[in-house]
């Protein structure tokens, strides 16, 4: 696919009207307000930072999304990350229907259980030993309490700019000052919980040896993003994150990456392969399940064997392992151990993008669209970002202009510009090919309207 082939029309220089048909999602959705805060059970569903109603999706297959007004969209979203083999894959719907006829829950160990675990474990040098959770949330929040009994220490490094949940000594933000306690930003969480999380900016190396030359007493862990995918997609140098573990190991500071997003899209070792980095703990969630609710953290034998029952860290769940979300899992990563599959779909998303970049480039438009594996991000400006301070905040006010002309054309993007977007294997190079044509289109609009 080439920048050149993307055609620049007249008729789109003005900001487009609504042309396609919202009215019953729109009413869905103010029925949905009478039963959920906000009409949503997760904010950034609502629609706030775009425009019009939320979009109600009926079904999906392939890389197209169903509207409940019957629009037909390209989807990047693809659930936020898990769906990378697209909508409704045959093989995972074959095992959760297998799976489903024979019990939906059990609370017990089953052989699905066993057999993911040792799927994972076999083709993953990272990490030895697995714990299945619900949610990325969970998987986080049980590895920082898990840095915290085997390290018997209290505080937590992490980065501005990276999320890693909603777990209350996370959900913070820096304070003032370069190196910081954290500051809360939602309502409910006590002081006290936050100020056992300093936060630093990303690739800050002085801030980060000061930091634990002072605290490294009490630091159990840093928590990181090693592909940071929830406030634009902020790409390190493979050099900070070995600069993060060479002091962990220095200042007997344990170190976890936390791939719920990047595991298994950066390759089937994730970030820790494609960077050549050992963290001591690993945490994972959105492709690891297939599309279904799957969290999971993994490290090495010595520091798995202090989780409950055979250590005093404790963690439990009924629906851990759940036996439909492991027939899923399974799979899902069947499938992405297929020979070529990684390189396939990172040089779809790379022409995918070039395509794109190279109008942009023509044309002087100011953005850049980094990306890595199947995950992309189109960011209006020209300079490299690496920290969520060098985001323009009235960048969003293009992505907004940018989201509505996409929906219009039938293309579908997280509703938020701080979102990165997903390609996934059911994505062909012509369904690529008529997305770029169409985000192309939506940029003059953006641009030059």
């Amino acid at each position: 696919m080439s920048g050149k082939t993307c055609k620049q029309s007249k008729s789109m220089m003005q900001l487009s009207e609504n042309t396609i048909r919202r009215e019953r999602s729109a009413e869905l959705f103010a029925e949905a307000k009478n039963y959920f805060p906000g009409g949503v059970n997760s904010p950034v569903r609502a629609f706030k930072s775009v425009s019009g109603p939320p979009i109600y999706v009926e079904k999906g297959d392939g890389c197209r999304i169903t509207d409940a007004d019957g629009n037909v969209f390209i989807d990047f979203c693809c659930s936020w990350g898990p769906l990378i083999l697209g909508h409704n894959n045959a093989r995972i719907r074959e095992a959760v229907m297998e799976a489903v006829a024979q019990g939906i829950s059990f609370g017990t160990p089953t052989r699905r259980g066993n057999a993911i675990g040792k799927l994972l474990l076999e083709n993953n040098r990272f990490i030895e030993k697995i714990r299945f959770v619900t949610s990325g949330t969970e998987a986080v929040m049980s590895a920082v309490r898990l840095a915290r009994g085997v390290t018997g220490k209290n505080k937590v490094i992490k980065f501005e700019g990276c999320y890693h949940g909603h777990l209350d000594s996370l959900l913070v933000k820096a304070g003032s000052g370069l190196a910081t306690f954290g500051v809360s930003t939602s309502a409910g969480i006590p002081e006290s919980f936050a100020k056992e999380t300093i936060v630093l900016p990303l690739d800050d190396r002085d801030a980060l040896e000061r930091t634990l030359a002072e605290h490294s007493h009490d630091i159990a862990c840093i928590i990181i993003e090693p592909i940071p995918a929830n406030n634009g997609l902020l790409l390190q140098d493979r050099s900070f994150l070995q600069c993060l573990r060479l002091k962990c190991y220095k200042y007997g500071v344990l170190l976890i990456f936390d791939e719920v997003i990047s595991g298994f899209r950066a390759g089937f070792e994730g970030a820790a392969g494609y960077y050549d980095v050992q963290p001591d703990i690993i945490t994972y969630g959105k492709v690891i399940g297939g599309g279904m609710p799957v969290g999971a953290y993994a490290g090495s034998h010595e520091i798995m064997d202090h989780i409950a029952p055979e250590g005093n860290v404790y963690q439990a769940g009924t629906l851990a392992a759940n036996p439909v979300a492991m027939a899923a899992g399974k799979a899902a990563l069947d499938q992405l151990l297929e020979p070529g599959f990684y390189e396939k779909l990172e040089d779809k998303t790379r022409q995918f993008v070039q395509h794109i970049q190279d109008y942009c480039d023509q044309r002087s438009y100011q953005v850049h669209i980094p990306h890595i594996g199947s995950i992309f991000w189109i960011a209006f400006a020209r300079e490299r970002i690496i920290r969520a301070d060098q985001i323009d905040p009235a960048s969003m006010d293009k992505f907004k202009v940018l989201h509505h002309e996409l929906l219009q054309r039938g293309v579908y993007l997280g509703p938020s510009g701080y979102e990165v977007g997903f390609v996934s294997a059911a994505h062909t190079e012509a369904d690529l090919a008529e997305a770029a044509e169409k985000i192309c289109a939506a940029l003059d609009v953006v641009f030059i309207s």
